[in-house]
């Protein structure tokens, strides 16, 4: 089964859903067809067990770096970095958790949505758990929506530092935390109110 896995896991990276056969999968392993059909059930139950293990060790990650930070800001640059770590290391489980030829509907555009959902529920949660309690209500659906925003702008660039490796994953990561940081630091300051002289307290 992990050696059934672990073939396939390369040959979804090199070559993409779309191109992969469960005949190619079959031979490079050294099995019959009908023998993992009958472990696995179809190329798309596969596709999704390579997936899970590249999506679970990329959430932890994620979790882990998050974890450790103190307010929303570093939350965010914390995320960022352990995305472009994780590609830099281990580039074949980012292939096939964003493999551009992955059908558009059923289970397994299901679980890769999943995921995504995952990542980024992580980073705004931990960057919400950090504003102050009277905060939170009004801030979760912006941060909700600037968590997924930035996922999507980490996975074009990403695309974009495989295609070019124009910087380094330490670089481009920072690239992208130096556009937002400071929009996001301003949002969770705290709130200054006119003070009753027409000064600000």
């Amino acid at each position: 089964m992990e050696q059934t896995l672990g073939v396939a896991h390369v040959l979804f990276a090199e070559h993409g859903y779309a191109s992969v056969t469960m005949d190619e999968i079959a031979t490079a392993v050294g099995v019959t067809k009908p023998l993992l059909y009958n472990y696995f059930g179809n190329k798309e139950r596969l596709y999704i067990a390579c997936m899970e293990r590249a999506g679970d060790s990329l959430t932890a990650t994620v979790a882990e770096a998050v974890a450790a930070t103190a307010s929303p800001g570093d939350a965010l640059g914390a995320g960022i970095h352990a995305f472009f770590s994780f590609l830099d290391s281990d580039r074949a489980a980012w292939a096939v958790l964003f493999d551009e030829t992955l059908p558009r509907g059923g289970e397994v555009a299901d679980r890769i949505a999943a995921y995504r959902w995952r990542i980024a529920e992580l980073v705004s949660g931990s960057m919400l758990a950090q504003l102050p309690e009277d905060r939170r209500d009004d801030a979760r659906v912006k941060v909700e929506a600037l968590s997924i925003a930035l996922l999507g702008a980490a996975e074009a660039l990403a695309r974009w530092w495989l295609r070019t490796e124009a910087l380094s994953a330490d670089a481009v990561a920072e690239l992208l935390i130096s556009t937002v940081e400071p929009g996001l630091r301003a949002r969770s300051a705290p709130q200054r109110f006119p003070h009753p002289q027409g000064k600000t307290s």
